[in-house]
């Protein structure tokens, strides 16, 4: 099912297989992904795309400074013929919900997407509200535009599974999307190949990926050692292990595989963990990032020895 789904949204966008396989790996993981990317580069089409091929529902929610977390999660509406408050659900009350520029909301504003995106639920008034699976949040931000921006606080940035660039396309990549779009509107014909159920079972499928006792052991290790740098203020958490790992899985399942392996902990070890770090002032400054310390740490911790023989 997950191979309908990628070549589906390969159709439409072009030449961006891997970081389209990033957002697959995030979803089969039950997880949320943060991109981070310039603007035009396709991280809104992306998310229509996905929603789109799985029949989810989707809503778009343009973060601005003035936004409220009443006009994400709802609002109670007084109503004369009932004589009653009647809650008015908002937009997060979607399978799909693309949070663009995410950090241009205050981190009030911000906040009201944790409690959704970490327990799958919402509060409001003292009801709660569960979300039906499944449920991913798809937030985008443009690196370059800093002034009236908020940064993502420490708890947000930990809520999302990885964090991922799109990047500009290859000349011949490039060629064929301004020949496309000036020929007709795919998206519109774009139709759904896997339905709300399938993507469910596959999320249950990852889960019954094998992981080798050695493979937890590699992921602890590598996660302690963001704690232990010098160059870091403050490591990642448990959580991030945890993410790690379900990352991995879901990585080995679109591979075809029913094992981990070391080297799936490796492919996704940065989208994982560099944006969950707080590098040292005086190490950030000389340009040094946390993508190049997880990468370091990777080349120094011991690699376990997995036999396939393991599936």
């Amino acid at each position: 099912m997950h191979e309908k789904l990628m070549e589906n949204m390969k159709s439409i966008i072009i030449g961006k297989d891997d970081a389209l396989r990033r957002i697959l790996t995030a979803l089969l993981a039950n997880g949320h992904i943060l991109i981070e990317d310039m603007p035009g580069v396709g991280k809104t089409t992306a998310a229509k795309v996905l929603a789109k091929s799985m029949e989810l529902s989707f809503s778009r929610i343009q973060f601005t400074p003035d936004l409220l977390p009443s006009d994400i999660l709802g609002v109670s509406v007084y109503r004369r013929d009932t004589y009653a408050f009647e809650f008015r659900k908002g937009p997060v009350f979607n399978q799909i919900v693309l949070a663009d520029e995410i950090n241009r909301a205050s981190p009030k504003t911000q906040s009201s997407l944790l409690e959704a995106m970490e327990e799958r639920q919402v509060t409001m008034e003292g009801k709660t509200y569960v979300f039906e699976g499944p449920f991913m949040v798809i937030a985008t931000q443009n690196p370059i535009e800093y002034e009236g921006t908020f940064p993502l606080p420490e708890a947000q940035l930990d809520r999302f599974l990885m964090k991922i660039s799109m990047g500009y396309p290859a000349r011949e990549d490039e060629m064929k999307i301004v020949e496309r779009m000036g020929t007709q509107t795919d998206l519109n014909k774009i139709s759904s190949v896997v339905s709300p159920r399938e993507v469910i079972q596959m999320q249950e499928d990852v889960k019954s990926v094998h992981a080798d006792e050695s493979i937890w052991a590699y992921i602890v290790d590598i996660v302690r050692k963001t704690r232990s740098s010098d160059e870091v203020v403050l490591g990642c958490s448990p959580r991030a292990a945890v993410g790690l790992l379900s990352a991995a899985k879901a990585h080995a399942y679109i591979k075809s595989r029913k094992f981990v392996l070391p080297e799936d902990v490796r492919e996704l070890a940065i989208d994982v963990l560099a944006h969950r770090m707080i590098v040292k002032p005086e190490v950030r400054y000389k340009g040094r990032r946390a993508s190049e310390i997880v990468a370091d740490i990777l080349s120094i911790v011991k690699v376990p020895k997995v036999m396939a023989h393991d599936e």
